[in-house]
């Protein structure tokens, strides 16, 4: 009963926020506490568990993220990368979306693809509100873009960190066996936004010409200012690539940045808050609970189940299964808590494999379809939460459905792909 109740709240919920008629903060809000008052959620343990609750590695990653962005934006430097890249790309509306799609798949396996998002998002709206086009088509594409350039590698995606960690990947494992399709499926994709995004290319001469007239150097407003942010993004970044080294969350690093940022650049604490995305960082509470309230009452866990039962000893099938079903329950559940749930039920399935290798496609089918099913919806990453988030905000909204159209269509692309990949590398 009480896994009904939870999945029954999560449906109501997720409608409303597909549907976009009602705010869906409060949507959230009203969706945890109705599970809270329910007892549908493991108690306390939600605040305290990143697999069965609020996972704060990613809340505080997002809002030291947040910090620095505000610091950098203050230096002039989204204003430059701006007019640079127009004058780059001519102003071309296919050019130019082509460079930003390719900044961001080459930026995400390394600094992940939320952080990636956070950063050239700013860049993004400037440019397009200088160029006087919809910034929407370009923001969705950068966002898909870096869900599959984050599949890439251990750091490029939060799913990929807990994959690794229960099956024993290193990085290097994610870069042989992952890279190669990724760096296939983003070709593809590259010249299928030609066609997904045909009807929103506007070119304007006029404002073209104005923005190609411009220095960029002109834009930066404080240098001094702006080498003591680079300094400090530098280490940030550094920090981000050595993380597993070093054995500290991406979420230390970036807190510990944000502290060193506000400290040597003496910006006002109060402006910067201002520019935190409260509303994304609270949202995201809000749909980790519900997503608790699916794990504890086993709704998860039971689909996931549903999916990869009936397979026998036919491996390719199980392998299938995982791929397809992945990339169906990632879209609509949140990757993230998705793959924490499911990485024990894939170890069971490993555990009885004789075969090391056979053992290792199912964990690398698990993790394309986790990856890649986070282009399904508007929901179904961080990324995509956080580039709503910032578009909202900057007066260029984009809606649950206009993502989702194209998420969709990239997302079965995309696992089409994988799983011949799968087929041709493992079992043939």
């Amino acid at each position: 009963m009480s896994a009904v109740l939870a999945l029954a709240i999560f449906l109501v919920a997720f409608y409303f926020i597909a549907t976009e008629k009602a705010d869906k903060v409060k949507v959230v809000l009203i969706a945890s506490a109705l599970m809270a008052v329910l007892q549908l959620i493991p108690g306390a343990e939600v605040f305290f568990s990143e697999h069965a609750g609020i996972d704060w590695n990613v809340i505080f990653l997002l809002f030291g993220m947040m910090i620095i962005v505000g610091i950098v934006k203050q230096t002039g430097i989204f204003d430059y990368l701006a007019i640079w890249s127009a004058k780059k790309a001519k102003g071309k509306p296919y050019r130019l979306m082509v460079m930003l799609m390719g900044i961001t798949a080459v930026a995400s396996p390394f600094l992940d693809n939320v952080t990636t998002i956070m950063l050239v998002a700013p860049v993004t709206i400037v440019l397009c509100n200088r160029l006087r086009i919809p910034a929407q088509p370009y923001l969705i594409a950068e966002v898909l873009a870096s869900n599959i350039g984050g599949a890439a590698t251990l750091i490029g995606d939060p799913p990929n960190i807990i994959i690794g960690s229960r099956a024993g990947l290193t990085f290097t494992d994610f870069l042989v066996h992952m890279t190669p399709v990724v760096v296939i499926i983003f070709a593809v994709f590259v010249l299928l936004t030609r066609v997904l995004f045909r009807s929103s290319f506007q070119y304007n001469p006029e404002h073209v010409a104005a923005v190609m007239a411009l220095q960029e150097r002109r834009a930066i407003t404080d240098p001094a200012m702006l080498r003591r942010c680079l300094i400090v993004f530098a280490i940030v970044v550094a920090g981000f690539s050595l993380h597993a080294v070093a054995h500290l969350d991406p979420a230390v690093i970036a807190m510990v940045g944000a502290g060193l940022m506000l400290l040597v650049t003496k910006a006002d604490v109060g402006d910067v808050l201002r520019e935190v995305e409260w509303r994304t960082l609270v949202f995201f509470m809000g749909l980790f609970v519900m997503v608790a309230g699916l794990v504890h009452t086993g709704v998860i866990e039971t689909i996931g189940s549903w999916v990869i039962q009936g397979f026998g000893d036919n491996h390719f099938v199980a392998a299938t299964a995982l791929l397809f079903g992945s990339g169906v329950l990632g879209a609509f559940f949140d990757n993230i808590p998705y793959v924490a749930t499911m990485s024990p039920i894939v170890e069971g399935m490993v555990a009885d494999i004789p075969d090391p290798q056979t053992g290792q496609a199912l964990w690398w089918s698990f993790a394309l379809g986790a990856d890649f099913g986070g282009n399904g919806t508007a929901v179904a990453a961080s990324a995509n939460v956080v580039a709503l988030g910032i578009a909202a905000r900057s007066g260029h909204r984009i809606t649950f459905w206009q993502f989702t159209k194209y998420g969709i269509v990239v997302t079965v692309l995309s696992t089409v792909m994988a799983w011949v990949y799968v087929w041709l590398r493992y079992f043939t």
